[in-house]
């Protein structure tokens, strides 16, 4: 008897942790459907997994635009597969002086960080709900927890992120569907942190940056937990993080 078929969905699957949970997923028989605004990025992702014998699909949809979003998890529950599990992965991490912070870059990175993960969460519970499974990840960060100077619009929108989570964990826990909001806190091994921090980067030697697969390992494992020892908020950072 062959497994049903089910999908992933990942909504800003860069070339960090969203691609690395995607191919966690796709390696455990999960068709991974992947976003990112540009579609053409995601070719090299999409070719890594199928090469791996996994199976992924490519849009290119912008998570702020609700019927965009509306039809993405439409399209992918009839033409693909159901969805299972949906990862909120979009950053928008900016840092501006408080006397610098426009109103549209203050509506943009809550748009990003904070109106998209409501429009996936809301669209994708509405087709678990009915099956009473599933699981919901927000990709959390420091600034969730607190501010900092410099980062008011993402702490913002980071808080707010956590405050949706947390009331759709209360809400759907009791229905079946697992949500959950990893704190991720600390550098992660990308190309933007090795090109604009090379003494973070250097640390990389040393399991002082987070590498992208091992969040992936914790997604999937979340994923995993029986509904009687489910997480809400796991924290992961290197050893040497101060916290």
């Amino acid at each position: 008897m062959t497994s049903p078929r089910k999908a992933v969905l990942v909504i800003g699957a860069g070339d960090a942790t969203g691609g690395a949970v995607a191919r966690r997923f796709a390696r455990e028989g999960y068709i991974a459907c992947v976003t990112r605004r540009n579609a053409e990025k995601l070719d090299p992702l999409l070719a890594q997994i199928r090469a791996e014998g996994g199976q992924a699909h490519g849009f290119g949809s912008d998570a702020r635009v609700e019927a965009e979003m509306v039809k993405l998890v439409q399209d992918i529950e009839r033409d693909i597969a159901p969805i299972e599990v949906a990862v909120f992965n979009i950053g928008a991490n900016v840092r501006f002086p408080i006397t610098e912070t426009t109103t549209r870059v203050y509506t943009k990175v809550w748009e990003m960080a904070c109106l998209g993960g409501f429009l996936m969460g809301r669209e994708t519970a509405r087709v678990m709900l009915p099956r009473g499974r599933g699981t919901i990840i927000f990709t959390g960060a420091t600034a969730s927890l607190r501010g900092r100077e410099g980062f008011a619009a993402f702490a913002g929108a980071k808080h707010a992120l956590r405050a949706l989570a947390q009331s759709m964990a209360r809400e759907l826990w009791p229905k079946g569907i697992h949500v959950a909001h990893p704190i991720i806190d600390g550098a992660i091994d990308t190309e933007f942190i090795r090109s604009n921090f090379p003494q973070r980067y250097a640390l990389k030697d040393q399991d002082g940056i987070l590498n992208p697969d091992h969040i992936a390992e914790a997604y999937w494992q979340l994923h995993c937990q029986p509904r009687d020892a489910w997480t809400h908020e796991p924290d992961l950072r290197p050893w040497m993080e101060t916290w």
